[in-house]
């Protein structure tokens, strides 16, 4: 194994609440009501995305698609931007101890200001490569966003092991041909069963990547 692949919201930060809130306040504006876990389950997909999919529960040709997209990445930016976002614990040293011995990359559906905010305040110096929402055409659950990542890691697929916590980021890695741990960190473990392996927490994981790290050469 030579490269691992994270998700951000949900499996990095635990951030998924602030995205809700904001998704939650452009859509009230627009006169439609929406669950968090609506957007939990929509979780992956890039911003355009998530309003056709939304307006498509909601038919209502009156709704304006772009007041929406337009009003949404600042509200995204003042809640990341307050100081409201928390690590899951162990990550940051779970990062540490394997920087070198993998190729690191980060893919998020987010916006690339907010990973960029992210990754320069948690993560600096540790991904050696950063796929946003901005960077593909189609976001997860089309296969663009992981493919976009292995060309730019350099490593086979065969190579390449993708962690995710969303339902649309478990397709999108498995429909780029990529092995997939599912980790459950506002779903269920049943709503990811279409992972290669779904863990139970974040501890469960840590125990996993130590063990590839035995498997390295040299260990």
């Amino acid at each position: 194994m030579e490269a691992l692949i994270f998700d951000m919201d949900g499996v990095l930060l635990d951030s998924m609440h602030l995205h809700a809130m904001a998704w939650k306040n452009a859509f009230m504006e627009a006169g439609i009501s929406i669950d968090e876990r609506d957007i939990f389950a929509l979780e992956g997909e890039n911003d355009s995305g998530i309003v056709k999919r939304v307006l498509g529960m909601n038919v209502n040709e009156s709704i304006d698609m772009e007041a929406i997209l337009t009003t949404l990445p600042e509200r995204k930016h003042q809640l990341f931007g307050r100081d409201n976002v928390t690590l899951f614990n162990g990550v940051d040293d779970m990062l540490r101890q394997i920087k070198g011995k993998f190729r690191l990359a980060v893919v998020s559906g987010s916006d690339r200001k907010i990973v960029e905010m992210m990754m320069t305040k948690y993560f600096p110096g540790i991904f050696d490569v950063i796929v946003s929402g901005d960077d593909t055409e189609n976001g997860k659950p089309a296969p663009d966003p992981y493919n976009k990542a292995v060309e730019m890691l350099k490593v086979s697929k065969e190579k390449c092991i993708v962690v995710e916590n969303a339902i649309l980021g478990v397709e999108s890695a498995k429909n780029a041909g990529i092995f997939t741990i599912g980790i459950p960190t506002y779903l269920t473990r049943k709503e990811l069963e279409n992972a290669d392996i779904v863990l139970h927490d974040h501890e469960e994981l840590f125990r996993l990547i130590e063990l590839l790290m035995r498997m390295l050469p040299g260990n």
